[in-house]
């Protein structure tokens, strides 16, 4: 028996490679001797209007059989390890795919609107971004400098009074100018981290932050420290918030409005001092406003695209070689104010002679960006106009005449 079950398998397996090989024979064959046949054959023209429509078939069969390819010979069988890796692909690409399309559901949850809920841990930190904090210091520090600066005698409850006052003024005006210009600041990327615009608070608790400092700071002014003081932080409320915000998005006037607001702080501290808006008052206010041009300036310059992209009018975007002009016009002027200091009694003549340095160097540096109107240029005109103001006002400080000095030139006058 098992010599004759290897027998019949024998004879099973050469019938089965003389069938392999007949079917090989036959398709070399038909390779070899189709294109002869088709060449020798005449394709039957098709009639014009094919009475039936089974002909046309016919017909198009015809020419499919005429244009048969060598066929391709069979695929050896795919073995356990090709199996395997080509599974294991598969696997890893929906593996990769299911990250894939978590990741953008997770990037179009986030792009998604969605309430922000307020901790009270984070409440001071916002309020002090939407009030400016750094801004507001600096307004804070000019006013100080001209409450000492003034010819009187140095009171501490009315300079601290003075500084607090001027203080919630500028932090009510910096909230109300970011309540009024939301939408443009979302288009901004210097801007489009504040509060109000990433939803951190809502518009009724910034307007309510600002009535809540702008009401007790003008009453301070007013009750605390004089009439004319309070007048005076009112004003620059109204300027700021009424007349410079929606300006920035109609002229370039916005510029010089902006540099009125600015001088006014330095002028608050003089009268809070004396009572009286004196020639003093006005160089102190002279002073501030010609620094801010080379400061403001130099700081557009670098932010023109964002400025644009938000819809502001500035120098910088529709005038930037006026832009440059300007700041070289008042860097230069910072020379000028500084000698008319000591010929209005203010300080003494060793203020000009040392002030004069560094004064000449922010007018090389408006210069500088006024030829070369780069990135550069500006970046180096911005920053030194932020330690200029402070040691120019230091020196100012260091030069005041005495009140003995004063006096004693009064009484000789008289």
């Amino acid at each position: 028996m098992p010599c004759k079950f290897m027998h019949c398998c024998g004879v099973a397996n050469k019938r089965w490679i003389t069938f392999q090989h007949l079917n090989f024979l036959k398709r070399m064959y038909v390779t070899q001797y189709n294109k002869d046949l088709s060449q020798q054959a005449k394709p039957k023209s098709d009639p014009v209007a094919p009475p039936f429509l089974e002909k046309k078939h016919l017909g198009q069969e015809k020419t499919v059989l005429r244009e048969i390819r060598p066929a391709s010979p069979l695929h050896p069988p795919l073995s356990e390890t090709s199996n395997r890796n080509e599974f294991k692909a598969v696997k890893s690409a929906a593996i990769v795919e299911d990250l894939a399309t978590a990741v953008g559901a997770e990037s179009k949850e986030e792009k998604q609107w969605k309430e922000m809920k307020l901790q009270l841990d984070d409440l001071p930190g916002i309020l002090a971004r939407l009030s400016k904090i750094k801004l507001t210091a600096l307004v804070v520090s000019t006013a100080s400098a001209g409450f000492a600066m003034a010819p009187v005698p140095f009171d501490l409850t009315c300079f601290l009074l003075t500084s607090i006052g001027t203080g919630l003024a500028s932090c009510a005006a910096n909230s109300i100018n970011q309540f009024f210009e939301v939408p443009f600041d979302s288009n901004m990327n210097r801007t489009k981290n504040r509060p109000l615009v990433r939803g951190q608070i809502s518009p009724l608790l910034a307007v309510s932050f600002a009535a809540s400092c702008a009401v007790p700071g003008i009453a301070l002014l007013t009750l605390g420290v004089n009439p004319l003081t309070g007048a005076l932080g009112a004003f620059n409320i109204f300027l700021y918030t009424c007349c410079y915000t929606p300006m920035k998005r109609m002229s370039i006037v916005n510029t010089w409005v902006g540099a009125v607001v600015g001088a006014i702080p330095p002028i608050m501290g003089w009268t809070a001092a004396t009572g009286s808006l004196d020639a003093g008052a006005l160089l102190l206010g002279g002073i501030l406003y010609s620094w801010q041009f080379p400061h403001f300036n130099a700081l557009s310059w670098g932010l023109r695209e964002d400025y644009s992209r938000g819809g502001y009018c500035m120098m910088s975007v529709t005038h930037p070689a006026m832009c440059r002009r300007v700041a070289l016009r008042h860097c230069l002027a910072l020379i000028g104010l500084s000698t008319m200091a000591p010929i209005l009694d203010v300080t003494t003549w060793n203020f000009p002679l040392i002030s004069l340095p560094i004064n000449l160097y922010i007018s090389y540096l408006g210069f500088r960006f006024y030829r070369d109107a780069d990135r550069s240029s500006s970046r180096k005109l911005f920053f030194c106009s932020l330690w200029h103001l402070p040691m120019l006002l230091l020196l100012m400080l260091t030069c005041k005449k005495s009140l003995i000095e004063k006096e004693n030139k009064s009484e000789l006058l008289s």
